[in-house]
């Protein structure tokens, strides 16, 4: 079976979803991380699992539920943090963030029968799932991240090494206030969709409007 890791930040007001804020508020931002989490987790713990891991910057909180062990972030840069996240990885292993509130149990199954590694590709160019049969650290080392070719080159970075590559559904970050709205709208029955429709925009609009 597969292990899956989250990498995530605790949903401190102000270190969490700084571009939302405007139009959000830091307080508003750090709610919608945490429901966005939750929502991240609940998937993880009703998907089969050997092993679900929370690698997470802070402490953890009420939004954890059970059956999720926790570790924490190495220091470094965001390709050191995910290549330490798989180092601690036996077997196959696949890696989401906390920006997809809109993924499912059904999307977390993944087979490695018949390929090596998965790339979920997001819409801003990253990727929202990074998956191994054998993990391999060096292969995200020196990846380029939060870059509009960031998927790109992790997924070539994975073929040049020789591995088959299989694609995941392209999914939406969480980043802006539109992606927000638009995200809500895939997964109108989450924490995160009645989160943003309880939100007030400091300018009094809806997110994406």
């Amino acid at each position: 079976m597969t292990t899956l890791l989250v990498i995530a930040k605790e949903p401190r007001p102000g270190r969490v979803k700084t571009r939302l804020t405007p139009p959000f508020t830091p307080v508003q931002a750090a709610a919608l991380a945490e429901a966005a989490l939750a929502d991240t987790l609940r998937a993880v713990a009703a998907t089969p699992a050997r092993r679900r891991v929370l690698v997470l910057d802070g402490a953890p909180g009420p939004w954890l539920p059970p059956g999720i062990d926790v570790v924490p972030q190495c220091a470094g840069g965001l390709d050191e943090r995910l290549a330490d996240a798989f180092a601690g990885c036996a077997g196959p292993a696949l890696l989401i963030g906390m920006d997809t509130p809109q993924v499912t149990p059904e999307l977390l199954t993944v087979d490695f029968t018949g390929c090596d590694a998965y790339v979920g590709p997001a819409e801003d160019g990253g990727f929202w799932a990074l998956g191994m049969a054998r993990p391999d650290p060096a292969l995200l080392r020196g990846v380029p991240m939060s870059t509009p070719v960031t998927g790109a080159v992790q997924r070539a970075r994975l073929l040049a090494a020789g591995l088959r590559v299989r694609d995941l559904p392209r999914l939406r970050d969480v980043d802006t206030a539109a992606d927000a709205s638009a995200v809500a709208a895939l997964a109108p029955h989450g924490r995160f969709a009645a989160r943003l429709a309880a939100c007030t925009e400091v300018t009094g609009r809806r997110a994406g409007r």
